[in-house]
């Protein structure tokens, strides 16, 4: 532990804190729900418990789509909990994902109407719009 976190009249420090509670949530939700093989093959890639996979599995399990093995403990307020933590961070990873897309399709020629299009937007405005909300969010992360 760092002088900081045992001082108690020093804040801590959010971003540690958050990352913390980001592992510790991968952490929580990987043993409880995707320890044995069986568990893991409900999963995209069954060897990493990644945060979009988390999230998924807690929701599919908590709201009975996914079945639980017998020796499974049953999803609780705390796994929900962990869950909604990692949202954020999927969120961030898919609009870096987005982000990355429409800049490799603009780089091969696609108008801002065409990918408009392939996001289902009306407009190249739209579309342009999008692209620049992304945009800025990434860049302030």
């Amino acid at each position: 532990m760092t002088s900081e976190s045992i001082d108690p009249f020093t804040p801590p420090n959010p971003d540690q804190v958050r990352a913390h509670r980001v592992h510790a949530a991968l952490a929580r939700i990987a043993e409880r729900h995707a320890a044995t093989d069986e568990q893991r093959s409900r999963q995209v890639h069954p060897q990493v418990l990644g945060p979009h996979e988390a999230i998924r599995l807690v929701s599919l399990l908590a709201s009975g789509t996914a079945q639980r093995e017998e020796t499974e403990p049953e999803v609780d307020t705390a796994d929900i909990t962990a869950a909604l933590t990692l949202v954020p961070l999927a969120r961030g990873e898919m609009d870096q994902l987005e982000t990355a897309l429409l800049l490799m399709a603009r780089g091969r020629g696609l108008t801002w109407q065409e990918i408009a299009f392939g996001l289902g937007l009306g407009t190249a405005q739209a579309a342009r719009q999008r692209y620049e909300r992304l945009a800025g969010r990434a860049g302030t992360d």
